[in-house]
């Protein structure tokens, strides 16, 4: 046997250097594909842009549904693939990206984990980019901290992803030139004898362009011979051989029965006996077939099994599983045995040896039970109760050994005997090898122990009769292991009559005839090694191997050869009798020797073959694999993986795929069933991207790299984001181990089953036989013949037209025919295959030819919309079975005659969408038949896409923002507003769009674009007609009037979806529809952005969400102008609800979102513009809740004021030159003595103040006090109010400096529900009047104060303080000595203490308070109300923000720890504690019952979880828990735990259609209907959030 290692090949070095290089200094690393990546791109650009895959991880850091793989194309030139992560995830806490990906160059190493640091800067995007340059397959996971600095670190999700290998083949001349895709000179490509030719310089191929034809060496002759075999396979278009193994076959004959993975089948070598196993002959002849015919090569790699006959296995048997190292498996070798004996005994018995009949074979059955039951197999299954008995017995009479005591289970002493042995059974350890079947009686418990156990269960019995109740007790365990034993036996016999009735007496059997030694009774499950001097060295329970083979349903991850398995003793193997299974264990250092011989064999391979091909790869070991794999790979980097898969699990498969590194799985056209079925097959794994895909085009965008490696060249770059992969196809039509054609269908269906597989987007695989139409499957172990070569002249069988349609499908997978249709109907499929930007296609129409098929059949003409058809070819076959003859040394095919089909009609004509073509099957168009056609849509330019892509930003960019509210936004009512009636758009079957704008649009293509779904009810309408678009510029059309600037990307939009009316057929509408609205909404949003401030434009995604919500809040509605007399865009306080009107706009909304959607994202005109119109209508000292347009104001909010002062401050710290606003001057809207009047009555207007006036005259009503009754007063103004509740009174107590107000009947702050039910007893009272001082103004009070005096000492303010009588005196109070009398008595009045004891140093009643450690929500509520004071609310939050030094830091930290764990919900926060009476979570408006707690909603602020005070908490938790929290010591991780909070708001804004925040949700997050389902005060907010984030993180940095 030769097994030494060919000269010719250099096998890799320890270090796993290449085998292929040269030899190098031993200092250096040699260059590795990685390498290329890193020299690549930390060199020059070279201006072309860099494919940038992007892979967008979920929150726990591991890949998202479906997304586990991801499958790359080969690296030709290095892309990057990123990775992306929203900021503030629990994985950024110190996390790390690990991969075995050589990310830092050098040789791929499994298992050896390369990192790259997650960035820290929680208000940036989180990327991390890998450039790729080496194929192979990898995994992937992120590694970060805990929740606790305690807490150990956290591994992520595994993902998995593979780079296809780069596959360099000689390139060949073309059927179809791209220049002309239609035949030449009016000669038929079947006839065209110059295509195809080999050309002398070489491309690369995709896996989708390999076209693979499966042969067996053994019917080519010897490698000499071979030449003819690689002319016939090139000339047919075949660019991929799969080479069944070549190894030196054992005594069956198989191929895959390898004796020798060392050397090749001396059958086959010229020189057989060349020392180096004929390697370096396979490996010149293969080499050979690539260079001159442009044929790959692909291997079989058997890993599973070898040869029964190998002397490897003699040497070492320890490779197989045998009764030695498996022991379980010793009685099924008895049973076999049993049966063997019986083969040769059955005519000396007086049974038949020949099965005739079913009544021969029920004879056989007794005499096999007999047999079986002489081989007493029960022993291997039973206790051995004489001899345990005898045992026990002398350890309780003679202490031999001695009684153990029983520290076990309780025995009381009563059970009974059946109990017992329950109780042995259960006790852990107590019975030794239980189930073994190791051995006979090898199910034990020893003496002692058992003594022990019947002492204890039976003290009162004698030791004889102790030893007695043992026998009894191991009787009742038996009585079980019997039945087992007869169960399993039952089973085997009922295998073994099974297989007989198959293998003698079934038609579809091989009736294999007499039973005798050489085929006895059953098919071999176990090798018999033959005893001789190698063998003698080994025990003889090793000698006994069990031979390989299959199982239905198995689980492939589970071992049958393995125990707990029965598989062989049961005899449920369909087993291969001339294979030994081979025995990996679950390590190299299982079986050293096994491991090492067969890496050696795969890399030996791995230096020839071009890839391989795992046989029965479901049945290898995961590890194994991996390890094979690998080591091929690191010979060569780019080896080709293919598997033949069969788990029955589309996970399993996937499973295999990821791990592996498995490049295609085998699947086969034959495997369908009927016509629509095999529709599906060709539809599933080989469609590709249905014609007309949006995801690529659309979801690409432009972009520029980093220098990854930190130095090089930026470069520009297009990021495509990944949506997940499923295992790649190779798709064969037949493959060489399944029943051919004739048998399954008919022999005409290989014409069009093999023609459909061409017009696949898969790699393709055949073979000979059914290219020459073999009548049957030939046998790869017994036949012997050779393949018959035919002349180029006169091709066997199809070969013809394989000819062409292979050669066609390489063209048109490299040229990028990427999007394919199937098309069935009736006996018939269609499939058209085109090129997403040039539209060009190719057509196949085939009818199929299954059984009882006959005649043209039905179907329609095939129309084609706006498309121009030409006929290239078409065929049909005819045979003749009866005329075939076998030949006893040649493989020969059935007589058939090609028959060309002339050119069917194809008529042009019009209707409603245009031309189109429509092509009529002709009256003679047999089964079998096909007709190829190309197809272009000549009216649209090859670069449309480029056109509708280009000059967005230009069309956009002058847009200021109240236009770009108008292109992105706009709810129905407020269009209706701008239009005079025109509202939303309408879909059929879908619904009603949120938004007039792009951004309503967006909703559906966003979910159609990402997941392809051409099926969807907006592409259905797309396709119908053109009315989205004309929608979409009639109202831009319209508006131009008001916002001239719309004319713009008016006329930019218009041109494109001219376009695409004039020359797109209606089934592509809906593809350019999504790409204009798309590049419109980038460039929409971009040009947002661009106005931005800093924080946005550099921030993440979620941060450009919330900034688009100012966009989208804010607008020009005529109805709600803040300026009376012209159209001014003004803020809504939430859409739907307060669109237009009156409603819109609410001056407490505006004050709490002004600071977040205006002033951090930098748009101070508008701030500037709400502060100056509401200033103007400063009134009593208020400001409006309700403006109204300033002519009808409302005053009726008692905290709006402070807002307001509140909003100038921050105004004059955030704007440049802010503070310069404080001498911009305001025309009053009423005079100044109170008095109303019209807007447009001449006392409007007449007065004029600057803003720091109107903050200083805020300041001085309060100090004088406030009061007096609301204009209008009664139903006109409010209809559900009482008479009480018109009444405004507001003070100052000037003992403690605090502000008090409102009355039972009032609600005066944003918690304004009044209560509007009759029938429930609420009318008129509000839920929560918040009658006293509410704690947010006080903190608002005092933050002005505190403002203003700063002024003040700068000489910047119009005042020192304010007038005030105290005590009866009147006096100048200075803005210090009220704020410090604030100060002082802040938490006094305000803190409930954690401990009673300290209780006397607060304003506490302690018989009210319900939660301690908290912040009042009101002081000086009534005392027949004064338990409100006590309510856990989310409002004392806000004065930690705005006045943070009224609170002790750990008095404060502690409060929002309890508002935090009671309050805050998944997106908002509770408005009431949940362990308060009143709390009642769920809002909604409509009901009209009889609770009064809920009825017309009167719980709105009782429990509902609103979304702003989310903001404020934040806010106050980033400030108080770094300074008296966690974050003291570790301020990142307050900054972490912030972040994870806001997950849930970046994921609802990004899935919500309205594209934003909502203003309430019901409890726990539900939805809530009533809610504003985006609410200008609840992005604010959390803007303010992000704004601070991002200073603290440059302090940081800082």
């Amino acid at each position: 046997m030769v097994s030494l290692k060919p000269t010719n090949i250099k096998l890799p070095s320890l270090n796993g250097g290449d085998a292929h290089q040269s030899p190098v200094d031993g200092n250096k690393t040699p260059k590795t594909p990685q390498d290329e990546a890193i020299a690549f791109f930390s060199g020059e650009s070279d201006g072309k842009p860099v494919q940038v895959w992007e892979l967008a991880l979920e929150n726990d850091g591991g890949p998202g549904e479906g997304k586990d793989y991801i499958r790359l194309p080969p690296p030709v030139r290095p892309y990057v693939l990123r990775f992306s992560i929203r900021p503030g995830t629990n994985v950024t806490r110190n996390g790390v990206l690990k991969s075995d990906f050589p990310m830092d160059g050098g040789v791929f190493q499994r298992g050896d984990w390369k990192e790259r640091r997650l960035p820290t800067d929680l208000s940036k995007p989180i990327t991390i980019d890998l450039p790729i340059s080496a194929p192979g397959a990898f995994c992937y996971y992120i590694e970060y901290d805990g929740a606790t600095p305690s807490s150990p670190r956290i591994t992520g999700r595994k993902g998995y992803f593979n780079v296809d290998p780069i596959i360099t083949l000689p390139e060949r001349t073309l059927f179809f030139p791209s220049s002309n895709n239609s035949k030449n000179n009016n000669q038929s490509p079947l006839n065209d004898e110059s295509a195809g030719a080999i050309l002398p310089k070489s491309s690369n191929v995709t896996l989708d362009g390999l076209i693979i034809l499966s042969v067996l060496a053994k019917w080519m002759g010897k490698s000499n011979e071979w030449e003819k075999h690689f002319e016939e396979a090139s000339r047919r278009g075949y660019n991929m051989l799969h080479w069944a193994p070549l190894q030196q076959r054992g005594f069956s004959g198989s191929p895959y029965s390898i004796k020798d993975q060392l050397s090749y089948d001396q059958a086959i070598l010229v020189d057989n006996k060349v020392k180096d196993g004929g390697f370096a002959e396979i490996d010149k002849v293969v080499k050979h077939a690539k260079e001159k015919y442009g044929l790959g090569s692909v291997t079989d790699v058997v890993l599973n099994h070898m040869a029964y006959d190998s002397p490897w296995l003699e040497q070492h048997p320890e490779a197989g599983y045998s009764p030695q190292n498996t022991p379980h498996l010793a009685p099924a070798v008895e049973l076999e045995d049993a049966i063997l004996s019986l083969s040769s005994n059955l005519s000396s018995l007086g049974l038949p040896s020949t099965l005739n009949s079913e009544q021969d074979l029920q004879q056989l059955i007794p005499a096999m039970r007999k047999a079986i039951d002489d081989a007493k197999l029960w022993e291997y299954y039973v206790f051995d109760v004489r001899s345990s008995v005898s045992e026990v017995g002398s350890s309780l009479l003679q202490g031999k050994p001695q009684p153990k005591s029983w520290r076990g289970s309780n025995l009381s002493g009563n059970q009974s005997v059946s109990q017992l042995a329950e109780v042995i059974k259960n006790e852990v350890g107590m019975i030794d090898n239980y189930k073994a079947y190791s051995s006979r009686y090898c199910s034990t418990v020893q003496p002692a122990i058992a003594a022990g156990f019947v002492q204890a269960a039976y003290p009162n019995e004698s030791p004889e009769n102790q030893a007695q109740k043992w026998g009894e007790i191991l009787d009742v365990l038996n009585v079980d292991l019997y039945s087992e034993c007869n169960d399993d036996v039952n089973a085997a016999i009922d295998g073994i009559v099974g297989r007989l009735r198959f293998t003698r007496l079934e038609d579809g059997g091989p009736k294999l005839g007499a039973i005798n030694e050489e085929r006895p009774l059953v098919e071999k499950y176990f090798t018999r090694l033959p005893a001789n001097k190698t063998t003698s060295k080994h025990s003889k329970a090793s000698l006994a191997l069990a031979n390989n083979g299959w199982m239905w349903g198995a689980d492939p991850l589970k071992n049958f050869a393995e125990y707990p398995s029965k598989a062989y003793i049961r005899r449920q193997v369909i087993v291969w009798d001339d294979c030994v299974k081979l025995r990996y264990g679950n390590s190299k250092e299982d079986n050293p020797w096994l491991w090492d011989h067969m890496i050696k064999y795969t890399e030996l391979l791995a230096s020839t073959f071009d890839g391989f091909r795992l046989d029965n790869c479901h049945s290898t070991p995961l590890h194994l694999g991996v390890a094979v794999i690998d080591a091929g790979r690191r010979i060569n980097p780019n080896l080709y993986i293919m598997a033949e898969l069969f788990t029955g699990s589309s996970e399993m498969d996937l499973k295999f795929v990821r791990e592996l590194g498995i490049n295609s799985l085998v699947r086969e056209a034959y495997n369908g069933h009927d016509v629509k079925n095999f529709a599906d097959l060709l539809w599933r794994f080989g469609l590709g991207k249905p014609v007309g895909s949006m995801d690529a085009a659309c979801l690409s965008s432009n972009d520029e790299l980093s220098p990854p490696f930190g130095k090089g060249a930026n470069r520009p770059c297009v990021v495509t984001p990944l949506q997940g992969s499923v295992p790649h196809a190779v798709f064969y039509d037949l493959t060489h181990d399944n029943q051919s054609p004739f048998d399954k269908r008919t022999a005409e269906d290989a014409l069009s089953t093999g023609a459909l597989v061409t017009f696949s987007r898969a790699a393709l695989g055949s073979n000979k036989g059914f290219d020459d139409l073999y009548p049957k499957l030939l046998d790869l172990v017994t036949d012997n013949r050779l393949y018959e070569v035919s002349d180029p002249k006169k091709e066997n069988g199809i070969g013809k037209v394989k000819r062409v349609l292979n050669h066609l499908h390489t063209q048109m997978m490299e040229q990028g025919f990427t999007e394919g249709h199937v098309h069935e109907e009736g006996q018939y499929i269609m499939i058209h295959r085109v090129h997403p930007i040039t539209h060009k296609g190719y057509m196949l129409i085939a009818h199929c030819a299954f059984k009882g098929f006959q005649g043209r059949g039905w179907i329609k003409p095939i129309k084609l919309s706006r498309t121009n058809i030409s006929y290239l070819f078409g065929a049909g076959v005819s045979t003749d079975f009866s005329q075939w003859k076998s030949d006893a040394k040649t493989h020969k095919g059935i007589p058939s005659k090609l028959e060309e089909i002339p050119e069917p009609q194809i008529t042009k004509s019009q209707d409603n969408d245009g031309q189109y073509s429509e092509i009529n099957i002709p009256d003679r168009f047999e089964p079998g038949s096909i007709m190829v056609f190309s197809t272009s849509m000549d009216e649209i330019s090859p670069d449309l896409d480029a056109k509708i892509q280009s000059g967005a930003y230009e069309a956009f960019s002058d847009l200021d923002l109240v236009d770009l509210n108008t292109i992105l936004h706009r709810a129905d009512g407020e269009e209706r507003d701008a239009t005079g009636g025109d509202g939303v758009y309408t879909i059929p079957n879908y619904g009603t769009l949120v938004y007039c704008g792009l951004e309503g649009w967006m909703h559906p293509l966003r979910e159609i674009m990402e997941k392809n779904d051409l099926g969807h009810p907006l592409c259905a309408h797309l396709r119908e007609g053109t009315w989205a678009m004309d929608y979409v510029l009639n109202r831009l059309e319209k508006q131009t009037g008001d916002l001239p600037r719309l004319s713009k990307p008016h006329k930019w939009l218009s041109e494109r979806f001219n376009l695409i009316k004039e020359t797109c057929p209606a089934f592509m509408r809906p593809k350019y529809f999504a790409l204009v609205i798309y590049e419109a909404y980038k460039a929409s949003r971009r040009a947002v952005v661009e106005q931005c401030s800093e924080f946005i434009s550099s921030g993440h995604s979620f941060t450009h969400d919330l900034a688009l919500c100012s966009v989208q809040m804010y607008g020009l509605v005529k109805s709600a102008s803040i300026n009376p007399s012209k159209p001014v865009p003004s803020l809504a306080a939430g859409l739907p609800h307060f669109a237009a009107g009156w409603a819109r706009c609410w001056g407490r909304d505006v004050f709490i979102s002004l600071r977040g959607l205006f002033l951090t994202t930098g748009n101070f005109p508008a701030a500037r513009d709400h502060i100056l119109s509401f200033g103007s209508t400063l009134k009593h000292g208020l400001i409006p809740n309700l403006l109204d347009s300033t002519r009808n104001p409302r005053y009726n909010c008692r905290d709006g004021p402070w807002w307001f002062c509140q909003n100038i401050q921050d105004y004059t710290k955030m704007c440049p030159n802010g503070q310069a606003l404080l001498n911009d001057k305001v025309k009053r809207r009423f005079p100044l003595d109170d008095t109303w009047v019209e807007w447009d009555h001449p006392r409007a207007y007449e007065s004029e103040s600057s803003v720091a006036e109107l903050v200083q005259e805020i300041l001085q009503r309060h100090a004088e006090g406030i009061e007096f009754r609301e204009y209008n007063a009664g139903d006109n103004l409010d209809m559900d109010m009482r008479d009480e509740g018109f009444n405004q009174k507001i003070y100052v107590d000037w003992e403690t400096g605090i502000i008090f107000g409102g009355n039972r009947y009032n609600c005066g702050t944003w918690m304004d529900k009044m209560g509007s039910s009759d029938k429930a007893g609420n009318k008129g009272l509000p839920a929560t009047p918040r009658d006293g001082a509410p704690v947010e103004i006080t903190g608002l009070l005092k933050s002005t104060l505190t403002w203003v005096d700063g002024l003040a000492k700068q000489g910047k303010w119009p005042a020192k303080g304010v007038k005030a009588t105290i005590k009866g005196e009147t006096k100048l109070v200075t803005y210090k000595e009220w704020a410090d009398l604030i100060q002082k008595s802040f938490e006094k009045c305000y803190y409930v203490p954690s401990d009673p004891a300290e209780d006397v140093n607060y304003d506490i009643n302690p018989g009210m308070v319900n939660r301690r450690g908290i912040y009042k929500d009101v002081y000086g509520t009534p005392k027949d109300r004064e338990w409100s004071d006590y309510q856990l609310r989310c409002n004392y939050t806000l004065p930690m923000i705005v006045a943070p030094e009224l609170f002790t830091p750990e008095k404060a930290i502690g409060a929002l720890q309890i508002a935090d764990a009671n309050l805050r919900g998944p997106l908002g926060f509770k408005t009431l504690d949940p362990s308060d009476s009143q709390y009642r979570g769920d809002y909604d408006n409509s009901n009209d019952g009889h609770d009064q707690a809920i009825a017309k909603g009167w719980n709105y602020h009782q429990g509902p979880e609103w979304g702003f005070p989310t903001g404020w908490f934040l806010m106050a938790y980033l400030k108080f828990d770094r300074i008296a929290g966690e974050g003291k010591k570790d301020p990142t991780r307050t900054m972490h735990y912030i972040s994870n909070i806001l997950q849930k708001h970046a994921e609802h804004i990004t899935k919500d259609p309205w594209r934003g925040l909502p203003e309430l949700t019901n409890s726990n997050g539900s939805y809530c209907y009533d809610s504003c389902n985006t609410q200008a005060w609840s992005a604010s907010t959390i803007l303010d959030v992000l704004e601070e984030m991002h200073k603290i993180g440059k302090e940081i940095k800082q």
